[in-house]
Protein backbone atom coordinates (compact mmCIF):
# COMPACT_ATOMS: atom_id res chain seq x y z
CA UNK A 1 0.00 0.00 0.00
CA UNK A 2 1.48 3.22 -0.90
CA UNK A 3 1.31 6.24 1.90
CA UNK A 4 1.08 9.53 1.44
CA UNK A 5 4.33 10.71 2.50
CA UNK A 6 6.55 7.90 1.53
CA UNK A 7 9.78 8.83 0.38
CA UNK A 8 9.57 11.80 2.71
CA UNK A 9 12.81 11.19 4.91
CA UNK A 10 12.82 12.73 8.77
CA UNK A 11 15.96 13.15 10.34
CA UNK A 12 14.75 13.75 14.52
CA UNK A 13 17.42 14.38 16.97
CA UNK A 14 14.55 16.32 19.24
CA UNK A 15 13.84 14.32 22.61
CA UNK A 16 11.09 14.56 25.20
CA UNK A 17 7.23 15.60 23.70
CA UNK A 18 6.67 18.32 21.20
CA UNK A 19 8.84 17.45 18.23
CA UNK A 20 8.57 13.51 18.67
CA UNK A 21 5.07 13.73 18.41
CA UNK A 22 5.00 16.11 15.31
CA UNK A 23 7.88 13.70 13.59
CA UNK A 24 5.48 10.87 14.73
CA UNK A 25 2.20 12.18 13.08
CA UNK A 26 4.54 12.53 9.49
CA UNK A 27 5.20 8.54 10.40
CA UNK A 28 1.98 8.16 10.90
CA UNK A 29 1.04 9.13 6.82
CA UNK A 30 4.29 7.19 5.51
CA UNK A 31 6.83 9.33 6.33
CA UNK A 32 10.45 7.24 7.07
CA UNK A 33 11.42 9.03 10.08
CA UNK A 34 14.88 8.55 11.63
CA UNK A 35 14.91 8.99 15.21
CA UNK A 36 18.60 9.78 16.13
CA UNK A 37 18.74 9.54 19.85
CA UNK A 38 21.86 10.01 22.49
CA UNK A 39 24.11 7.46 22.94
CA UNK A 40 22.17 7.09 26.64
CA UNK A 41 18.95 6.79 25.22
CA UNK A 42 15.65 9.66 25.70
CA UNK A 43 13.36 10.50 28.32
CA UNK A 44 10.79 8.46 27.71
CA UNK A 45 12.97 5.37 28.18
CA UNK A 46 12.57 6.50 31.68
CA UNK A 47 11.46 3.23 34.01
CA UNK A 48 8.92 5.39 35.38
CA UNK A 49 6.86 5.80 31.66
CA UNK A 50 7.16 1.97 31.57
CA UNK A 51 4.21 -0.23 32.54
CA UNK A 52 4.82 -2.84 35.47
CA UNK A 53 3.03 -6.44 35.15
CA UNK A 54 0.11 -6.57 38.01
CA UNK A 55 -3.11 -7.83 38.03
CA UNK A 56 -4.48 -4.43 37.02
CA UNK A 57 -2.13 -4.06 34.27
CA UNK A 58 -2.78 -6.55 30.83
CA UNK A 59 0.92 -5.19 29.17
CA UNK A 60 4.49 -4.27 29.61
CA UNK A 61 4.36 -1.63 27.12
CA UNK A 62 5.81 1.51 27.74
CA UNK A 63 2.97 3.51 26.57
CA UNK A 64 4.39 6.61 26.82
CA UNK A 65 7.32 5.64 23.99
CA UNK A 66 4.85 3.96 21.82
CA UNK A 67 2.64 7.33 21.53
CA UNK A 68 5.44 9.44 20.81
CA UNK A 69 7.88 7.40 19.13
CA UNK A 70 6.11 4.53 16.64
CA UNK A 71 6.82 4.59 12.86
CA UNK A 72 9.93 5.39 13.46
CA UNK A 73 13.44 3.27 12.73
CA UNK A 74 15.91 4.51 15.57
CA UNK A 75 19.81 4.66 15.80
CA UNK A 76 21.94 5.96 18.15
CA UNK A 77 24.70 9.06 17.59
CA UNK A 78 26.82 11.13 19.90
CA UNK A 79 26.38 14.75 18.09
CA UNK A 80 29.52 16.24 20.57
CA UNK A 81 31.45 13.95 18.48
CA UNK A 82 33.09 15.34 15.27
CA UNK A 83 32.19 11.72 14.06
CA UNK A 84 28.88 12.02 14.95
CA UNK A 85 28.37 14.87 13.19
CA UNK A 86 29.67 13.60 10.10
CA UNK A 87 27.10 10.76 9.93
CA UNK A 88 24.14 13.28 10.58
CA UNK A 89 25.31 15.56 7.51
CA UNK A 90 25.79 12.15 5.43
CA UNK A 91 21.85 11.36 6.73
CA UNK A 92 20.79 14.65 5.92
CA UNK A 93 22.76 15.35 2.50
CA UNK A 94 19.13 13.16 1.03
CA UNK A 95 16.76 14.13 4.06
CA UNK A 96 13.22 16.15 3.54
CA UNK A 97 13.21 17.33 7.00
CA UNK A 98 15.82 18.15 9.87
CA UNK A 99 13.03 18.58 12.87
CA UNK A 100 14.83 19.24 16.23
CA UNK A 101 14.46 21.14 19.91
CA UNK A 102 17.67 22.37 20.20
CA UNK A 103 18.24 26.16 21.73
CA UNK A 104 19.73 28.25 19.42
CA UNK A 105 23.17 27.73 21.25
CA UNK A 106 23.25 24.38 20.85
CA UNK A 107 22.37 24.65 17.15
CA UNK A 108 25.40 26.55 16.76
CA UNK A 109 27.71 24.44 19.12
CA UNK A 110 26.09 21.20 17.88
CA UNK A 111 26.46 23.27 14.01
CA UNK A 112 23.20 22.40 13.14
CA UNK A 113 21.75 25.38 12.38
CA UNK A 114 19.69 26.08 9.52
CA UNK A 115 22.80 28.70 7.14
CA UNK A 116 25.19 25.47 7.52
CA UNK A 117 22.82 22.19 6.74
CA UNK A 118 21.10 24.51 3.90
CA UNK A 119 24.30 24.53 2.05
CA UNK A 120 24.34 21.17 2.47
CA UNK A 121 21.20 20.14 1.33
CA UNK A 122 19.13 23.32 -0.25
CA UNK A 123 15.96 21.42 -0.45
CA UNK A 124 15.54 20.42 3.36
CA UNK A 125 12.93 21.87 5.58
CA UNK A 126 14.79 22.76 8.70
CA UNK A 127 12.26 22.38 11.48
CA UNK A 128 12.88 23.44 15.21
CA UNK A 129 11.11 23.72 18.48
CA UNK A 130 12.50 26.18 21.66
CA UNK A 131 11.05 26.75 24.59
CA UNK A 132 10.77 30.40 24.11
CA UNK A 133 11.83 31.51 20.64
CA UNK A 134 15.10 31.68 18.90
CA UNK A 135 15.39 35.73 19.78
CA UNK A 136 15.26 37.79 22.87
CA UNK A 137 16.76 37.33 26.10
CA UNK A 138 15.37 33.88 27.12
CA UNK A 139 16.22 32.28 23.84
CA UNK A 140 18.77 29.61 25.37
CA UNK A 141 16.87 28.98 28.81
CA UNK A 142 16.07 25.98 29.17
CA UNK A 143 11.54 24.75 28.82
CA UNK A 144 9.20 22.32 29.15
CA UNK A 145 5.66 22.68 28.37
CA UNK A 146 4.24 23.16 31.85
CA UNK A 147 6.40 26.09 31.71
CA UNK A 148 4.31 27.76 28.47
CA UNK A 149 1.48 27.06 30.19
CA UNK A 150 2.46 29.34 33.11
CA UNK A 151 4.10 31.91 31.43
CA UNK A 152 1.43 31.87 28.38
CA UNK A 153 -1.50 33.04 31.26
CA UNK A 154 -3.32 30.08 30.58
CA UNK A 155 -2.56 29.28 34.44
CA UNK A 156 -3.75 32.52 35.42
CA UNK A 157 -6.99 32.50 33.34
CA UNK A 158 -7.75 29.10 35.22
CA UNK A 159 -7.74 30.71 38.32
CA UNK A 160 -10.17 31.44 40.72
CA UNK A 161 -10.11 33.36 44.16
CA UNK A 162 -8.84 30.94 46.88
CA UNK A 163 -7.84 28.29 44.60
CA UNK A 164 -4.00 26.54 43.93
CA UNK A 165 -3.04 26.90 40.92
CA UNK A 166 -5.08 23.85 38.13
CA UNK A 167 -2.91 21.33 36.91
CA UNK A 168 -2.59 20.86 33.84
CA UNK A 169 -1.56 17.43 32.10
CA UNK A 170 1.59 17.54 31.32
CA UNK A 171 1.64 16.94 27.78
CA UNK A 172 -1.17 19.08 26.84
CA UNK A 173 1.02 21.87 26.04
CA UNK A 174 3.95 19.38 23.77
CA UNK A 175 0.61 18.16 22.00
CA UNK A 176 -0.35 21.53 21.43
CA UNK A 177 2.86 22.79 19.80
CA UNK A 178 3.42 19.17 18.03
CA UNK A 179 0.17 20.10 15.98
CA UNK A 180 1.65 23.33 15.08
CA UNK A 181 4.89 22.27 14.42
CA UNK A 182 3.43 19.55 12.03
CA UNK A 183 1.33 21.74 10.16
CA UNK A 184 4.54 24.14 9.55
CA UNK A 185 6.53 21.68 8.28
CA UNK A 186 3.54 20.49 5.77
CA UNK A 187 3.46 24.08 4.60
CA UNK A 188 7.37 24.08 4.13
CA UNK A 189 7.09 20.62 2.16
CA UNK A 190 4.44 21.66 0.10
CA UNK A 191 5.80 25.72 -0.68
CA UNK A 192 9.54 23.26 -1.81
CA UNK A 193 6.90 21.84 -4.71
CA UNK A 194 6.87 25.21 -6.49
CA UNK A 195 10.20 26.69 -5.50
CA UNK A 196 12.39 23.86 -5.10
CA UNK A 197 14.03 24.98 -1.45
CA UNK A 198 13.34 24.43 1.90
CA UNK A 199 13.10 26.97 4.20
CA UNK A 200 13.34 27.18 8.47
CA UNK A 201 10.12 26.34 10.45
CA UNK A 202 10.23 27.45 14.13
CA UNK A 203 7.61 27.45 16.75
CA UNK A 204 7.87 27.46 20.47
CA UNK A 205 5.95 25.76 23.06
CA UNK A 206 5.29 29.30 24.49
CA UNK A 207 3.96 30.84 21.82
CA UNK A 208 2.20 27.64 20.92
CA UNK A 209 0.41 28.19 24.33
CA UNK A 210 -0.29 31.52 23.69
CA UNK A 211 -1.73 30.85 20.59
CA UNK A 212 -3.42 28.54 22.51
CA UNK A 213 -5.62 31.14 24.49
CA UNK A 214 -5.53 33.75 21.74
CA UNK A 215 -8.94 35.22 21.92
CA UNK A 216 -8.11 36.75 25.69
CA UNK A 217 -5.23 37.50 24.85
CA UNK A 218 -6.49 39.35 21.61
CA UNK A 219 -8.96 40.97 23.86
CA UNK A 220 -6.17 41.86 26.06
CA UNK A 221 -3.83 43.65 23.27
CA UNK A 222 -6.94 45.37 22.36
CA UNK A 223 -8.18 46.90 25.99
CA UNK A 224 -4.50 46.58 27.94
CA UNK A 225 -6.66 44.26 30.17
CA UNK A 226 -6.54 41.27 32.34
CA UNK A 227 -8.98 39.22 31.66
CA UNK A 228 -8.77 36.57 34.09
CA UNK A 229 -12.32 38.74 35.80
CA UNK A 230 -13.74 38.02 33.02
CA UNK A 231 -12.95 33.95 32.52
CA UNK A 232 -14.34 34.20 36.31
CA UNK A 233 -17.40 36.00 35.45
CA UNK A 234 -17.99 33.55 32.34
CA UNK A 235 -17.13 30.86 35.39
CA UNK A 236 -19.96 32.02 37.44
CA UNK A 237 -22.37 32.35 34.21
CA UNK A 238 -25.40 30.05 34.75
CA UNK A 239 -25.71 28.42 30.92
CA UNK A 240 -22.00 28.30 30.85
CA UNK A 241 -21.40 26.19 33.88
CA UNK A 242 -20.42 22.96 35.61
CA UNK A 243 -23.21 20.81 38.05
CA UNK A 244 -23.25 18.28 39.85
CA UNK A 245 -26.01 15.31 39.73
CA UNK A 246 -27.84 13.13 42.14
CA UNK A 247 -25.11 10.28 42.43
CA UNK A 248 -22.16 12.54 42.27
CA UNK A 249 -21.31 12.83 39.28
CA UNK A 250 -20.64 16.23 37.61
CA UNK A 251 -22.04 17.89 34.04
CA UNK A 252 -20.80 21.06 31.72
CA UNK A 253 -23.61 22.72 30.40
CA UNK A 254 -22.26 25.22 27.52
CA UNK A 255 -24.54 27.41 26.23
CA UNK A 256 -22.32 30.29 24.22
CA UNK A 257 -25.30 31.59 22.38
CA UNK A 258 -27.78 30.08 24.90
CA UNK A 259 -31.25 32.05 23.08
CA UNK A 260 -31.61 29.28 20.93
CA UNK A 261 -31.74 26.98 23.29
CA UNK A 262 -33.57 28.73 26.83
CA UNK A 263 -37.05 26.83 25.87
CA UNK A 264 -35.43 23.39 25.20
CA UNK A 265 -33.18 24.10 28.39
CA UNK A 266 -35.95 25.20 30.79
CA UNK A 267 -38.23 22.03 29.32
CA UNK A 268 -35.18 19.72 29.94
CA UNK A 269 -34.53 20.50 33.26
CA UNK A 270 -38.75 20.39 34.18
CA UNK A 271 -38.58 24.11 35.28
CA UNK A 272 -40.57 25.47 32.87
CA UNK A 273 -41.98 28.18 35.09
CA UNK A 274 -38.69 29.91 34.36
CA UNK A 275 -38.92 30.37 30.60
CA UNK A 276 -40.58 33.68 30.36
CA UNK A 277 -39.80 34.82 33.85
CA UNK A 278 -38.60 38.54 33.11
CA UNK A 279 -35.02 37.98 35.31
CA UNK A 280 -34.19 35.14 33.17
CA UNK A 281 -36.36 35.41 29.38
CA UNK A 282 -33.89 37.87 27.67
CA UNK A 283 -30.37 37.79 27.25
CA UNK A 284 -29.37 40.73 29.61
CA UNK A 285 -31.25 40.27 32.24
CA UNK A 286 -29.96 36.53 32.49
CA UNK A 287 -26.38 37.66 32.35
CA UNK A 288 -27.59 39.90 35.39
CA UNK A 289 -29.41 37.58 37.59
CA UNK A 290 -27.23 34.60 36.33
CA UNK A 291 -26.23 34.19 40.36
CA UNK A 292 -30.42 33.15 41.02
CA UNK A 293 -30.38 31.27 37.63
CA UNK A 294 -27.27 28.89 38.97
CA UNK A 295 -28.68 28.35 42.29
CA UNK A 296 -31.84 27.44 40.33
CA UNK A 297 -30.07 25.31 37.60
CA UNK A 298 -28.14 23.47 40.53
CA UNK A 299 -31.19 22.07 42.55
CA UNK A 300 -32.84 20.51 39.70
CA UNK A 301 -29.55 19.05 38.24
CA UNK A 302 -29.11 17.26 41.73
CA UNK A 303 -32.22 15.68 41.03
CA UNK A 304 -31.08 13.17 38.58
CA UNK A 305 -28.14 10.92 38.12
CA UNK A 306 -26.16 11.56 35.14
CA UNK A 307 -27.00 9.07 33.03
CA UNK A 308 -30.41 10.48 33.65
CA UNK A 309 -29.02 13.77 32.55
CA UNK A 310 -26.98 12.35 29.48
CA UNK A 311 -31.04 10.82 27.92
CA UNK A 312 -32.73 14.68 28.54
CA UNK A 313 -30.21 16.88 27.40
CA UNK A 314 -29.46 14.89 24.34
CA UNK A 315 -32.59 14.13 23.22
CA UNK A 316 -33.08 18.64 23.70
CA UNK A 317 -30.52 18.74 21.72
CA UNK A 318 -28.76 20.96 24.72
CA UNK A 319 -24.56 21.53 24.26
CA UNK A 320 -23.46 19.74 27.51
CA UNK A 321 -20.77 17.24 28.45
CA UNK A 322 -20.36 14.62 31.17
CA UNK A 323 -16.89 15.44 33.04
CA UNK A 324 -15.52 11.96 31.92
CA UNK A 325 -13.13 10.01 33.64
CA UNK A 326 -10.15 8.27 31.52
CA UNK A 327 -11.67 4.79 31.34
CA UNK A 328 -14.88 6.46 29.85
CA UNK A 329 -13.42 8.05 27.61
CA UNK A 330 -11.81 5.09 25.96
CA UNK A 331 -14.99 3.48 26.20
CA UNK A 332 -16.97 6.28 24.77
CA UNK A 333 -19.10 4.98 22.02
CA UNK A 334 -18.20 7.98 20.15
CA UNK A 335 -14.68 7.76 20.33
CA UNK A 336 -14.98 4.33 19.16
CA UNK A 337 -17.12 4.99 16.42
CA UNK A 338 -14.43 8.11 14.91
CA UNK A 339 -11.30 4.94 15.66
CA UNK A 340 -9.80 7.38 17.94
CA UNK A 341 -8.12 4.26 19.32
CA UNK A 342 -5.72 1.89 16.79
CA UNK A 343 -5.32 -1.84 17.83
CA UNK A 344 -1.70 -2.59 17.75
CA UNK A 345 0.11 -5.95 18.08
CA UNK A 346 3.39 -5.56 19.93
CA UNK A 347 5.84 -7.97 18.23
CA UNK A 348 7.24 -8.12 22.44
CA UNK A 349 4.16 -7.10 24.48
CA UNK A 350 1.52 -8.15 22.70
CA UNK A 351 -1.80 -6.38 21.99
CA UNK A 352 -2.62 -3.24 22.75
CA UNK A 353 -4.46 -0.31 21.72
CA UNK A 354 -2.39 3.23 21.07
CA UNK A 355 -4.09 6.59 20.58
CA UNK A 356 -4.63 7.79 16.49
CA UNK A 357 -3.98 10.38 14.26
CA UNK A 358 -5.94 12.95 15.25
CA UNK A 359 -6.25 14.28 11.50
CA UNK A 360 -7.78 12.15 8.99
CA UNK A 361 -7.00 12.10 5.21
CA UNK A 362 -9.59 10.25 2.92
CA UNK A 363 -6.67 9.35 0.52
CA UNK A 364 -3.82 9.17 2.79
CA UNK A 365 -4.49 6.45 5.70
CA UNK A 366 -2.74 6.60 8.61
CA UNK A 367 -0.92 3.24 9.81
CA UNK A 368 1.26 1.79 12.91
CA UNK A 369 3.50 -0.12 10.68
CA UNK A 370 6.20 -0.38 13.41
CA UNK A 371 6.43 -0.09 17.49
CA UNK A 372 8.63 2.53 18.89
CA UNK A 373 12.28 1.80 18.54
CA UNK A 374 14.47 0.44 21.18
CA UNK A 375 17.30 1.96 22.19
CA UNK A 376 19.45 2.20 18.57
CA UNK A 377 17.72 -0.77 16.87
CA UNK A 378 17.99 0.17 13.46
CA UNK A 379 21.76 1.95 14.30
CA UNK A 380 23.50 -0.61 11.66
CA UNK A 381 20.87 -0.86 9.23
CA UNK A 382 20.65 2.68 8.76
CA UNK A 383 24.57 3.34 8.53
CA UNK A 384 24.36 0.41 6.02
CA UNK A 385 22.02 2.05 4.10
CA UNK A 386 23.55 5.46 4.11
CA UNK A 387 27.31 4.01 2.26
CA UNK A 388 28.61 3.03 5.64
CA UNK A 389 30.44 -0.48 5.90
CA UNK A 390 30.29 -3.13 9.02
CA UNK A 391 33.93 -2.08 9.96
CA UNK A 392 32.90 1.25 10.03
CA UNK A 393 30.21 0.40 12.25
CA UNK A 394 32.35 -1.54 14.83
CA UNK A 395 34.84 1.51 14.85
CA UNK A 396 32.11 4.21 15.46
CA UNK A 397 31.16 1.74 18.18
CA UNK A 398 34.31 1.14 19.73
CA UNK A 399 34.88 4.78 19.91
CA UNK A 400 31.78 5.90 21.69
CA UNK A 401 30.04 7.48 18.43
CA UNK A 402 27.28 4.88 18.55
CA UNK A 403 25.96 2.72 21.02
Amino acid sequence: MAFGLEGVKVIQTATVWAGPLAARLLADWGADVIFVEPVRGETSRNPRYRAVEGKDKVSTVNPVSENYNRNKRGITLDLSQERGREIIYRLLEKADVFLSNFRPRELEKFRLDYKLLSQLNRRLVHANITGYGRKGPDRNLPAYGNLGVCRSGLQHLLALPGMDPVVVPYDLPDNIAALALACGIMAALFIRERTGRGQEVDTSLFHSMVFAVSAEIAEALVTGQDQQQAARKDYAYAVRNYYQTRDGRWLRLSLANPDPYWSSLCRAVEREDIEHDPRFELFEPRMENHAALFHILEEAFLSKTLAEWRVRLTDAGIPWSPVQNLPEVIADPQARANDFFVPFDHPSHGHTELIANPVTLSNCPQTIRMPAPELGQHTEEVLLEHGYTRPDIARFREQGVIA
